[in-house]
């Protein structure tokens, strides 16, 4: 039977690819991949292409991708799973991992630079930021994230979570966060498409800050560091080069 690689595709920038992930999708039979990896990465696939990317709140759909992996990898002689930023990273990778290896598939993991990497902040910066968490902003069935323990970090940041951008602020604030934290919302990083929104957690809590999904939302005193460079236009492209 064959193998699948679980490969990540990193935030976008095709540029950011490992040279694994690279080599594979060139060499892959078959790829099944995400509905939001950049076209630019896409355009790299030789093989066949299936989309089995999920929109927000179609988890059922899961199974169904376990079941297409299974069926390419009793007929290919190695697939891979492309998945945006790291494939263990709030991308179900883990499950599919475990779904694969219990029918007697092998799996390997190629990481990818996850989108909490890809905001150009230093999420611990000394003096300002000695640790950071990463969270959801949406649980299994839409649930809403318990953000008692990890309110307390110094940076939090926050995946899919733009939908509920007001009620996520107006919950850290009710758990002791400063209402007048920084925050940056980084849309589509490292695409042509990236935007940078800067607002204060009260802002986003008033419904104040509008914000196009996807983005990956970073709050704490490390923005201060993006607002030192927005306003050194130099520095500031030094650190994009």
């Amino acid at each position: 039977m064959a193998k699948v690689y679980l490969v990540g595709a990193g935030p976008g920038d095709p540029d950011l690819l490992t040279l694994k992930a690279y080599r594979l999708l060139r060499e892959a039979p078959v790829v099944l991949h995400d509905r939001l990896v950049d076209g630019r990465i896409l355009a790299l696939i030789r093989g066949k292409r299936v989309e089995v990317g999920k929109a927000e709140g179609e988890s059922g759909k899961q199974e169904d991708i376990h079941r297409l992996l299974l069926h390419y990898a009793r007929t290919h002689p190695f697939v891979v799973r492309l998945k945006g930023g790291d494939p263990l990273i709030f991308g179900r990778g883990g499950e599919e991992v475990l779904f694969l290896s219990a029918h007697g598939v092998a799996v390997e993991v190629v990481p990818g630079v996850s989108s909490i990497l890809a905001t150009g902040l230093p999420l611990t910066h000394r003096g300002l930021s000695s640790g950071f968490a990463v969270v959801s902003g949406v649980l299994e069935g839409g649930g809403y994230p318990d953000l008692s323990t990890s309110a307390k970090v110094p940076t939090l940041v926050v995946l899919m979570g733009v939908r509920r951008r007001a009620w996520i602020a107006q919950e850290l604030i009710r758990l002791g966060r400063d209402p007048k934290e920084p925050c940056l919302f980084v849309e589509r990083a490292t695409t042509p498409k990236e935007a940078r929104v800067l607002s204060q957690l009260e802002e986003v809590a008033e419904g104040k800050v509008e914000v196009a999904a996807p983005a990956v939302w970073v709050i704490g005193k490390v923005v201060e560091v993006f607002d030192i460079l927005q306003k050194t236009p130099q520095a500031w492209a030094l650190a994009e080069v």
